[in-house]
């Protein structure tokens, strides 16, 4: 077993994204809390495998998150969460730059 009591399989099966955020100078630890607020209830989604932020030790305002999702469409119900678009009301502002790109398995693990 590993993290949220997935298998290794089951956490290489599904719909990830991959973001990076660089947070405005100033706005570095706002963005981090805006980040931090977001696991447990994204957690708490039904078609949510994995929601984990990381903060680059070399530079506090770079931040990179691993979202995995059972499929597209949980992803999709993800942006549609109150706590998404609060959020994300919240980060945009104060990020210079913010990357998503999504990636689906192509080989068996």
């Amino acid at each position: 077993m590993q993290g949220n009591g997935l298998t290794f399989e089951e956490l290489n099966d599904g719909f990830v994204v991959a973001i990076n955020i660089e947070a405005r100078p100033g706005e570095e630890d706002a963005v981090g809390a805006i980040l931090a607020g977001l696991v447990a209830p994204t957690m708490a989604e039904p078609g949510v495998k994995l929601f984990r932020p990381y903060r680059s030790p070399k530079n506090p305002g770079h931040f990179f998150l691993i979202e995995l999702y059972r499929d597209e469409t949980a992803w999709g119900a993800h942006q549609e969460t109150e706590h998404f678009k609060t959020a994300i009301a919240e980060l945009v502002p104060r990020a210079s730059r913010r990357e998503r790109v999504p990636f689906v398995p192509y080989t068996s693990a």
